[in-house]
C-alpha cells in the first residue's frame, strides 16, 4: 500500500476528503474486498497443490499470500469484537445512569415510594408480620425490593422469612416469599361476632394455650363478641400484661369468607407526609451545590389511645395501596381495596379481632372476658417478656 493511500485512507477516516475523493477511495476499498474475495477462492480450490494443513508443499507466493490474508481476518474479528463490547460498556453506563434517574426522581423518589407500598401491603393484609424492605438499582431499567419478614412474639421480633420483588420500571413483577417455616404460609383467620363457632373447637384452643408451660411466651388471634373503637379496644388492654399488636378490621367483606383478613399494626404505618420536619439548614457548597441537613421525626403516639390517629392512618395507607394497586394485587391479590376504603370512609373503621402477644399464662385470662369470643394460638416462644 503506497503512502499516498495511506494518506488518503487517513483523510477519509477523518472526513477531510471532498465528495468525489470519497467515492473514489471508497471505490477502491471495494475492489480490495474483491480481490481478496477472488483470492481466497482461488486458493481454496481444489486443484491447488496443498498437500497438508501446514501448507509446507505450498509455493512460498501462495504461503505468503495466506498468511496475508489470515493475519487480516483476525485483525477484522477483534476489531469487530473490540467494537461491540464498547457499544455493550456504552449502553450498560447510559443505562445505569437513566434507571437510577428513574427511580432515584421526585420527593419521595420511585424507590421509596414503591418500598412503602410493598411494606404497608404487607402489614396490611398479614396479621402481625411486618417487612423491613430495602432496594436494589439495577441496569436496564430494573429495581429489586427485598427484605425480611418479621413478627413480634413476646417482646422480640423473630425472623419469619424473607421477601422479595422484581420492578421493571414502574411494573412490579412476580413477588417471592421463602418461609423458614411453611406453616406461615397460612393466615389464621378470626371470626365476626355474629359467626357461630363450635364451642368444641374453641375449648381446643383454650386447652392448648393452659398446657403450654410457664416461662412461655405467645401469640393469639382473638375474635370479639362486638365490634370496638380502637380507642375502645386499647382501653381493654391497659391494665393487662400482655400487647395487642394487629387490629382486624370490619371492611364489609365477610371474615369467615376465606378472604385474608384487612387490619392495621398497632404501631402506624408512617409515610412520607407523616414526618414532621424539626430541624432544617442548607450551606452553599461551591459556585451551585448546597448542603442540607435536616432531621425528622414521627408524631408521638399514646399507647393506649389515639384511636382517631390510628385509624386516619390505617385509611392513608389504603389510599397509598389503592393509588398503587398494581403492586398491591401482586401480593394480595384477593383484597378487594376499592370496596374496603368506601365501606371505611362511610362506616368509620371498627375492630372485630385482635393478634395479642405476652406471657401465656397471662393470655389465658383472656378466656373470663366476656368481650372475648374466640382464640386461636399462632407461634410460642421461650421466655423473653418485658414487664
Amino acid at each position: 500500500m503506497s503512502k499516498e493511500f495511506e494518506k488518503k485512507l487517513k483523510d477519509y477516516v477523518e472526513g477531510k476528503l471532498s465528495a468525489e475523493e470519497r467515492d473514489e477511495i471508497e471505490k477502491e476499498m471495494e475492489k480490495m474486498e474483491m480481490y481478496q474475495a477472488h483470492l481466497e477462492k482461488v486458493m481454496n480450490d481444489e486443484n491447488m497443490p496443498i498437500h497438508d494443513i501446514k501448507g509446507q508443499d505450498q509455493p512460498p507466493k501462495i504461503r505468503k499470500e495466506k498468511a496475508i490474508i489470515r493475519k487480516g481476518k483476525w485483525k477484522a474479528r477483534i476489531a469487530n469484537t473490540w467494537t461491540v463490547l464498547s457499544v455493550l460498556l456504552l449502553i450498560t453506563i447510559v443505562s445505569s445512569s437513566m434507571t437510577s434517574l428513574f427511580f432515584g426522581i421526585g420527593e419521595p423518589n420511585r424507590m421509596d415510594t414503591y418500598r412503602d407500598v410493598v411494606s404497608s401491603t404487607i402489614a396490611v393484609t398479614r396479621p402481625n408480620v411486618n417487612l423491613n424492605v430495602s432496594g436494589n438499582v439495577h441496569t436496564f431499567f430494573s429495581m429489586d425490593v427485598d427484605g425480611k419478614l418479621k413478627k413480634k412474639i413476646g417482646s422480640s421480633y423473630e425472623s419469619i422469612g424473607e421477601f422479595s420483588m422484581p420492578f421493571l420500571l414502574g411494573k412490579p413483577g412476580n413477588h417471592t416469599i421463602s418461609w423458614l417455616d411453611d406453616r406461615m404460609a397460612d393466615t389464621i383467620h378470626f371470626y365476626e361476632p355474629k359467626t357461630k363457632r363450635s364451642e368444641v373447637e374453641d375449648s381446643e384452643e383454650w386447652n392448648i394455650l393452659e398446657k403450654l408451660p410457664e416461662g412461655t411466651v405467645a401469640e393469639v388471634f382473638l375474635s370479639f363478641e362486638q365490634l370496638f373503637t380502637t380507642d375502645e379496644l386499647l382501653k381493654k388492654f391497659e391494665q393487662q400484661n400482655m400487647e395487642p399488636v394487629w387490629f382486624a378490621a370490619d371492611v364489609g367483606i365477610e371474615a369467615d369468607s376465606g378472604d385474608d383478613p384487612v387490619g392495621f399494626p398497632s404501631t402506624p404505618i408512617w409515610h412520607h407526609d407523616d414526618w414532621i420536619v424539626d430541624s432544617y439548614k442548607e450551606e452553599k457548597s461551591g459556585f451551585f451545590g448546597k448542603v442540607i441537613t435536616k432531621s425528622s421525626s414521627t408524631p408521638s403516639v399514646d399507647p393506649y389511645g389515639d384511636g382517631k390517629l390510628r385509624e386516619e392512618n390505617f385509611l392513608q395507607t389504603l389510599k397509598l395501596m389503592q393509588t398503587y394497586r398494581s403492586i398491591t394485587k401482586q401480593i394480595a391479590p384477593s383484597f378487594k381495596i376499592d370496596e374496603a376504603v368506601d365501606y371505611l370512609e362511610a362506616n368509620g373503621v371498627k375492630l372485630y379481632g385482635a393478634v395479642v402477644t405476652g406471657p401465656t399464662k397471662e393470655l389465658l385470662k383472656l378466656q373470663e372476658e366476656p368481650w372475648v369470643k374466640t382464640v386461636r394460638v399462632g407461634e410460642v416462644r421461650l421466655w423473653n417478656w418485658d414487664d
